[in-house]
């Protein structure tokens, strides 16, 4: 090792981390809340025997939804984590999640930021499982089962794009579709 190298190591080493210096914490904090921010949401996509879809009718907004919500990442919530939280908080079903279908960024506009919203298989539900659905009826309305064809009618902006991206997937069989407001990005 040269000089020159010794002094740099030794440079690195008596460098203090941001827990160790408060004017390097604040200098850190001002870079963090600088940085531009992006909410994550994460879903799971159910379906019946006969391939339809099971949507939720939020109270809180215009159109349908299939069960998911905002990960909890400053809880250190991930998005497979957030789905499974959200479709147990949302229609009583507590199930892992299984492959992700779907990734898809869609654009802020003036009152929201950017949303990454990830897509899970969450499975074919019995009939058993359906009549175990409860809602959550602090945020949702209704329940339905919705054929692939009848989507559109149901599932406002980019979602509906990302579940029928979402069922492509699951039908051949492919690798996660990465999709930008809902459209696929990745073909």
């Amino acid at each position: 090792m040269t000089t020159h190298d010794n002094d740099r190591a030794v440079a690195a080493d008596d460098a203090r981390t941001p827990a160790q210096d408060p004017t390097a914490a604040a200098e850190f904090a001002a870079y963090i809340a600088g940085l531009p921010r992006v909410l994550a949401g994460a879903a799971s996509l159910f379906r019946d025997g006969e391939g339809r879809v099971l949507l939720v009718e939020p109270n809180y907004r215009p159109g349908w939804a299939l069960p998911g919500g905002t990960i909890e990442s400053d809880e250190g919530e991930s998005p497979r984590q957030g789905a499974r939280r959200e479709t147990a908080e949302e229609i009583g079903l507590d199930r892992e999640p299984g492959r992700l279908l779907a990734v898809d960024w869609v654009q802020g506009w003036s009152v929201a930021p950017p949303l990454v919203a990830y897509l899970y298989d969450g499975g074919v539900l019995t009939e058993e499982d359906l009549k175990a659905i409860r809602l959550q009826e602090e945020e949702l309305l209704s329940w339905r089962l919705v054929a692939p064809e009848e989507l559109p009618r149901y599932l406002l902006g980019s979602l509906g794009g990302r579940v029928l991206a979402a069922l492509d997937v699951l039908a051949d069989g492919s690798g996660t579709a990465e999709l930008e407001n809902g459209r696929r990005v990745d073909r």
